[in-house]
């Protein structure tokens, strides 16, 4: 599947790096883009094309937060619940999400529209409590905020309020 359409990219990627294995994430993102999640079809080709068992592919999807083993909406909103923003409002803040969307940790609403993630420190421990929902941050949240956040989402697809992406 991911070798038939995207073996020009594979080869690409694979060239970039001495010890091929490295290449595990960029094709993890690859497959993940592809289909919205990384499928067990998917992990199996990966372990393939990099001399790793199904098993080690697994354990590298189920360790990172970005990635999904199962499809999620649109807006994938990850919560902070490290120590620092569960001191400033986290728990709070993951249970109006959950009370808003109507949805439950790890759930994804009806329209496909928003999934809800809690997870650990996203790096912005001066500045909580934080979502990431895809790959930008949102800082110092009240739930006023968090509604316009999610009604401009759902009204034009960006917002902005965004901090911008931020490498860990």
């Amino acid at each position: 599947m991911l070798r038939a359409k995207y073996q020009n990219v594979i080869d690409d990627l694979l060239s970039r790096y001495p010890v091929k294995q490295s290449a595990l994430l960029p094709l993890l993102n690859l497959a993940q883009k592809e289909e919205g999640y990384v499928s067990q079809a998917a992990m199996k080709e990966i372990a393939g094309i990099l001399d790793l068992t199904p098993p080690q592919v697994f354990e590298t999807v189920t360790f990172y937060t970005m990635l999904s083993l199962k499809p999620i909406g649109k807006f994938h909103v990850q919560v902070c619940r490290s120590l620092m923003c569960a001191l400033v409002g986290a728990d709070n803040l993951l249970g109006w999400l959950q009370k808003h969307l109507g949805i439950g940790v790890g759930q994804t609403t009806q329209d496909k529209m928003f999934t809800l993630s809690a997870v650990e420190c996203l790096g912005s421990c001066g500045t909580g409590p934080m979502f990431q929902i895809n790959d930008d941050y949102y800082e110092r949240l009240t739930e006023e905020k968090v509604g316009r956040i999610l009604e401009d989402l759902r009204q034009t697809g960006d917002c902005a309020m965004k901090s911008g992406p931020f490498l860990l």
